[in-house]
């Protein structure tokens, strides 16, 4: 009887550190409802959408509307793109930023800006030294130097911006293909 009785004592409690224990594994509380992933996950927007939440790149939304490739940075990608901020923009030749956003001057913006994009998401750790082919279809050289990222003459300020459809890495110039004349 003693014997029926321990067991009987052993399963109560097994069964009551079960009912305890199995919500703390599922990371809920008792009488908590479980996470949804609606709740559990924030979503990132894509590259167009994270960019235009950020006034340091209003230039860069402004141009990239001008050149009508929202669509594009908003598609399934995936993009990394070296982000020029507003300043970066300013630095540019007086004139020239107004002179890109005139609708005949479209080509070469959609020329510049695609010179900014590379397919794949890279993120800073694996950023690697040397020629990089961009979206516009000619090379970019990026150094590495004790820790900082160039492209081809600007300077990654801020990496790994991330998006839903990429990744944005933000920079202090404007790069100009070599073939561009400004």
């Amino acid at each position: 009887m003693n014997s029926l009785i321990n067991k009987t004592v052993g399963i109560a409690i097994a069964t009551t550190t079960l009912f305890v224990s199995v919500p703390t594994f599922a990371g809920t509380k008792p009488g908590e409802k479980p996470a949804t992933p609606h709740t559990q996950t924030h979503t990132v927007g894509t590259i167009i959408e994270v960019a235009s939440a950020n006034r340091s790149f209003k230039t860069l939304v402004a141009a990239i509307k001008a050149a009508g490739l929202v669509d594009t940075l908003s598609g399934q990608g995936p993009f990394t793109v070296f982000a020029p901020t507003n300043e970066a923009f300013a630095a540019l030749p007086k004139g020239t930023l107004e002179k890109l956003l005139k609708p005949e001057n479209k080509a070469t913006l959609v020329k510049i800006l695609t010179y900014h994009v590379v397919p794949g998401t890279v993120y800073a750790k694996d950023i690697k030294a040397g020629e990089v082919k961009t979206v516009e279809g000619t090379a970019v050289n990026i150094q590495v130097k004790k820790g900082q990222v160039t492209i081809g003459n600007a300077k990654v300020t801020k990496a790994d911006v991330k998006a839903s459809n990429g990744v944005i890495h933000v920079i202090n110039k404007v790069l100009i293909p070599a073939d561009v004349k400004l």
